[in-house]
């Protein structure tokens, strides 16, 4: 207990057998992804592996990749076109690319190849019919003791929100493309 206030104090916990959380940051905000590349750069200051798992993105340099490259612990791997998904009529290639992210990310914590597993954009690959629900939880749920892992992007399946420990909603109450600005280099991307 904190002397002056009575407030108590925060419990620092060091050791890596700590980690095993489920995060879930979701909502129609800006910020899920970069919240949890903040959460990235944190473990890997602290030593810890970090394996970022990319849903639905691929073959477009995003700001965040090039900035990993300099980040030692920090890996990040694509799955996906540099096309939008269509969500009412997801090509094949998409399907196929969801399933090997899942697949890849399974394997990567069965080899303990992380401490921290991110599965960015995975809510919305889920929402868009490319993997199910009961697929990403089975993988969830089947990593060894100790990885940390996170799920990123809008319409978190309510079985995602309850299987977690932590949830944050990211909330837009205003954004510049509603005004028609385009992405921005180094900013939304």
């Amino acid at each position: 207990m904190n002397k002056k206030d009575g407030a108590q104090k925060p419990v620092w916990h060091r050791e890596k057998g700590e980690l095993g959380k489920v995060h879930v940051y979701t909502g129609d905000g800006k910020g899920k992804t970069t919240a949890a590349l903040g959460l990235a750069l944190r473990a890997a200051g602290h030593g810890r592996k970090v394996l970022v798992v990319q849903f639905m993105k691929g073959d477009i340099e995003y700001g965040e990749l090039r900035a990993a490259k300099n980040v030692p612990g920090i890996t990040i791997v694509q799955f996906g076109r540099p096309e939008f998904v269509d969500r009412k009529a997801p090509a094949p290639e998409d399907i196929e690319g969801a399933r090997k992210a899942l697949a890849f990310a399974r394997d990567a914590m069965a080899r303990k190849e992380c401490d921290v597993l991110i599965l960015d954009e995975v809510n919305v690959a889920v929402d868009f019919g490319l993997v199910g629900v009961k697929e990403v939880l089975e993988v969830v749920r089947s990593r060894p003791e100790g990885i940390e892992v996170v799920l990123t992007g809008r319409d978190a399946p309510n079985e995602f929100i309850e299987h977690a420990d932590l949830v944050t909603e990211m909330r837009k109450v205003k954004h510049p493309y509603d005004k028609g600005l385009k992405c921005r280099e180094g900013i939304e991307y």
